[in-house]
């Protein structure tokens, strides 16, 4: 029960920062952090499929409601959560315990960040495909991409290292 208050917590508390404050940052016009992913990325690893997705999508669609798009949040949201247990078997180790948070200190530094990178360059990359809908100018779009994936793993990270700090 406490993990799942926990996990509630999280979940407002990411959508509140992400909708009243990370959504009027955009560095050069090019970087703006989508933080509310990390919750994605940190659920437990045995979590039902269809509660990580539902989860997904519910977080995904707050997150819309409050930055005035139209289901762009939730369905890149969605999507991440899809490939989430793919990413997971990719970048955990094979003799790992069954049940686990993916982070720092259960998988390892560089392992986290290379799994919490490939999750963030999904989302954002169907994030910016959907909100632009077009391939006219994929450059841009692509440069805009990696720009806020490599800000927002940069603060995930951050924020991984003081809630496991010990």
């Amino acid at each position: 029960m406490e993990r799942l208050l926990t996990r509630i917590a999280w979940f407002i508390g990411l959508v509140f920062v992400q909708a009243f404050m990370l959504n009027n940052i955009s560095l050069f016009g090019l970087a703006t952090p989508f933080i509310y992913v990390y919750l994605i990325l940190v659920m437990d690893r045995d979590i039902d499929h269809n509660a990580l997705m539902l989860t997904a999508f519910l977080l995904g669609l707050m997150v819309d409601v409050f930055s005035n798009t139209p289901g762009v949040n939730a369905g890149a949201s969605v999507l991440l959560a899809f490939m989430r247990p793919s990413l997971l078997r990719l970048f955990s180790p094979r003799d790992e315990y069954e049940n686990f948070e993916p982070g720092i200190y259960t998988l390892g530094f560089w392992a986290f960040v290379r799994y919490a990178a490939a999750g963030v360059l999904v989302h954002h990359m169907a994030l910016f495909l959907l909100e632009a809908f077009t391939f006219v100018n994929f450059g841009h779009l692509l440069l805009h991409a990696l720009c806020s994936s490599l800000l927002t793993l940069l603060m995930i990270v951050a924020i991984e290292g003081v809630r496991h700090k010990r």
